[in-house]
């Protein structure tokens, strides 16, 4: 890889420029991303980790694509915080397919005071079996960001979804700004953030192109940038929504890997739903992480032996 000296890292991106990368020629697009992506990292290499569900469904908030609102009657039953047993056993179970990084969600509104210790017993365990851990467990307070990192928290996943101007469509419960007061909280308590968003949902290229510029323009660029594409789930309010076109998503990963070049840019929800042919463009677009596993928290993901054959015929090797 050449040195990443010629590559300006920018907090200062506007619409009219970003939209013009998105209104180019996609194949000039991809061919900018790739290039700065191997300024930054080994193009042959991709970051696996996994995502466990630690407590499912009844969450309170009225996330209109989520199948464990319990707003919606999408046959998702409520379960209580998984035992730390249960936890570390599917973690090592990820450890062993090769993953590296251990997500665990919560379906919940917030982190209560009273949920810490179970929680940084469960990135205690993690950390000990040598690999990096995340967390998304809503909104949080500082000295609640503080405690987890003094655990040993080295991610912590908070998306922003989508642009703040069509985020009243998808989400009434919680405000934009509660989303990036938590950012805040994570990124002063030193944990690295992990946030993107959802496309697909909608939103016009316009929105796509305000979120990666909320994105690239907070104070230090998420570590971890999701780019989750829409799963349509019966009983959710987006489930008859139109479908993305395939290289939708090619060129938001394009254009994301141009604004935050150092970053993770991970292909994230809908993965069971892409071809081989788009995963790949999607690759040479600069995503260089995946979500590994047969589950991605209520929803389908590859099958881990067809994730190993495509990534075999791409030549892609898991990051050790």
């Amino acid at each position: 890889m050449s040195t990443p000296n010629s590559v300006l890292i920018r907090h200062d991106w506007q619409e009219k420029e970003v939209a013009a990368l998105f209104e180019q020629s996609l194949v000039d697009t991809i061919f900018q991303a790739q290039s700065i992506h191997r300024q930054f990292f080994d193009p042959n290499e991709v970051q696996l980790s996994t995502l466990l569900n630690v407590k499912t469904g009844g969450c309170p908030e009225d996330c209109a694509y989520c199948p464990q609102s319990r707003y919606y009657p999408t046959g998702v039953r409520a379960h209580k915080l998984l035992a730390l047993e249960d936890v570390l056993g599917m973690a090592k179970k990820a450890q062993d397919n090769g993953a590296t990084r251990f997500c665990m969600g919560a379906a919940w509104r917030e982190l209560k005071d009273k949920d810490v210790p179970k929680i940084t017993a469960m990135i205690r365990g993690v950390k000990q079996l040598g690999m990096e851990t995340c967390v998304t467990l809503g909104m949080l307070d500082l000295p609640q960001a503080r405690a987890l990192k003094a655990a040993g928290l080295d991610y912590y996943n908070h998306n922003l979804d989508t642009s703040e101007s069509f985020y009243e469509r998808i989400i009434t419960t919680r405000a934009y700004s509660d989303r990036l007061n938590t950012l805040a909280c994570v990124r002063e308590a030193g944990i690295h953030i992990c946030c993107g968003g959802i496309i697909g949902m909608g939103e016009s290229l316009d929105d796509r192109s305000r979120l990666l510029i909320n994105l690239s323009n907070l104070p230090t660029h998420p570590q971890s940038v999701p780019i989750n594409v829409l799963v349509k789930v019966v009983g959710t309010p987006l489930a008859q929504t139109q479908d993305l076109h395939p290289l939708d998503l090619v060129c938001t990963v394009a254009v994301a890997r141009i604004m935050m070049p150092r970053s993770y840019i991970r292909l994230s929800a809908g993965r069971s739903l892409m071809s081989d042919e788009q995963q790949a463009l999607c690759f040479l677009a600069g995503a260089n992480s995946v979500f590994f596993g047969d589950k991605l928290l209520t929803t389908d993901n590859p099958v881990v032996a067809k994730d190993r054959a495509l990534f075999k015929r791409l030549g892609l090797r898991p990051q050790s």
